[in-house]
């Protein structure tokens, strides 16, 4: 299609001399070798970037080589998808995603609750599973994901999970990664064995979501989630206060049905 675009390109000429134009400026033979550069790689980013169908409600605009992409998509990783896909076309220089993502609004308070339970459950039965304290907040359809992660693959995870909820328009990664070091690594595994083992706390090792998480900084600990009581509370602070190498504890879970503490 480019070729039969640049092909033309002589003929506009002598259309212009045929009219009685004396001379064609060279501004308007630059012009129209930009526009057919440009209808050319609209043309190839429609045809072999975005010829899912996932993409049959996206437009495409092409000006100087600059993508604007407009429309809606099911979800925002199709929106982030569509833009990676652009961007490998040769001759793209830049890409603007407009993009709408999410499908049909759902109320924040709700949305958050989905988005929640689906990183909560995420890598489920993985031994760095319960070393996750990830939070979620939502404003206007765009999920911040927060708190702390083990390892970026954890964290990438926790963030296509929340790309892949309809409801969501843009996700914002705030996760801090954890430092990973062989003494960290030991006092998470000996924090995890005094906590979940302790009798009045095992009945949270049978739930696969883990409820209560465990973060270690540089030997600091703290402690996320939700437990029953004000005693299992309390239980959880002492038993990961027991544990050799830890120079802090931060008890952070929250007794289920209280309001939580402001700070």
């Amino acid at each position: 299609m480019g070729k039969t675009i640049r092909s033309l390109i002589p003929l506009v000429v002598a259309g212009f001399l045929l009219m009685g134009v004396g001379t064609f400026s060279p501004r308007a033979l630059v012009f129209a070798q930009s526009s057919a550069n440009d209808n050319s790689l609209r043309a190839e980013v429609m045809n072999k970037a975005l010829s899912n169908s996932k993409y049959k409600n996206v437009e495409v605009s092409v000006h100087n080589g600059i993508v604007k992409l407009t429309g809606t998509v099911a979800v925002y990783d199709i929106k982030n998808q569509a833009m990676r896909r652009v961007q490998r076309i040769k001759g793209v220089t830049a890409v603007e995603n407009d993009i709408v993502a999410g499908g049909e609004a759902i109320p924040d308070a709700e949305l958050q609750q989905k988005v929640l339970k689906a990183v909560q459950s995420d890598r489920v039965g993985w031994p760095t599973a319960p070393f996750n304290a990830i939070s979620v907040r939502v404003q206007d359809g765009v999920v911040t994901l927060g708190g702390h992660a083990y390892g970026p693959v954890d964290a990438d995870t926790a963030v296509a999970t929340a790309s892949n909820i309809k409801g969501v328009r843009d996700v914002i990664n705030d996760i801090q990664l954890d430092p990973v070091s062989p003494m960290d690594d030991r006092i998470r595994r000996a924090v995890y064995r005094a906590v979940y083992g302790f009798p009045s706390l095992n009945k949270y090792a049978i739930d696969p979501v883990q409820p209560i998480r465990i973060s270690v900084q540089n030997g600091n600990v703290t402690l996320y989630g939700v437990v029953d009581s004000q005693a299992d509370k309390n239980a959880a602070g002492i038993r990961a206060n027991s544990v050799s190498g830890v120079f802090h504890v931060t008890n952070d879970l929250q007794v289920r049905g209280q309001v939580p503490e402001q700070k």
